[in-house]
């Protein structure tokens, strides 16, 4: 269970590398196209279209890696009221239940791309539609794996924070 709890720990990082370089991008293209727009009079036709497809980036993976550190937003109210034997039962139902999320934008989010990968984007003819929807898939296998590891393991500690307090030791 080590070695999967260091290759989850592994993953996390590359989803945490993604989803950071993916928004220092966009917070680097989108004062561009202000630039161009109203400093130059000629406005760029790229900077809008990436920033989407990096929006898209950040949404599926990053969200994965929120999703592993119990980051996300989300409503324990009623949860914290229950006894600690209710508790567990309900814990085990929502991970199921984001199981069932991952495991549909692994299916759909498959499906979409095989269906555009032949299409293009006006502003990138190189690029396909497909490959801008592949965070949908891999975003779903990422959060899975976090399932799995949340539910056979627990949620995990945070591997940066862990390293930083070793390096500071």
């Amino acid at each position: 269970m080590a070695g999967f709890r260091r290759a989850m720990d592994y993953l996390y990082l590359l989803c945490v590398v993604i989803g950071c370089t993916a928004l220092v991008l966009i917070s680097a293209i989108i004062p561009w196209a202000v630039f161009t727009r109203y400093v130059l009079n000629s406005a760029a036709s790229w900077p809008e279209p990436l920033a989407v497809l990096l929006t898209i980036v950040v949404t599926f993976i990053g969200a994965a890696a929120g999703y592993r550190l119990n980051l996300h937003m989300n409503v324990g109210y009623f949860a914290d009221k229950l006894p600690e034997t209710g508790r567990r039962p309900l814990e085990l139902l929502v991970q199921l239940l984001m199981a069932l999320i991952a495991i549909f934008m692994i299916v759909w989010g498959s499906r979409l791309v095989e269906v555009t990968w032949y299409n293009t984007i006006a502003d990138f003819p190189f690029l396909s539609v497909g490959v801008t929807y592949l965070p949908i898939p891999i975003g779903g296998v990422c959060l899975l794996l976090f399932i799995i590891e949340r539910i056979f393991l627990g949620i995990p500690l945070d591997p940066i924070a862990q390293h930083r307090e070793v390096a500071v030791d």
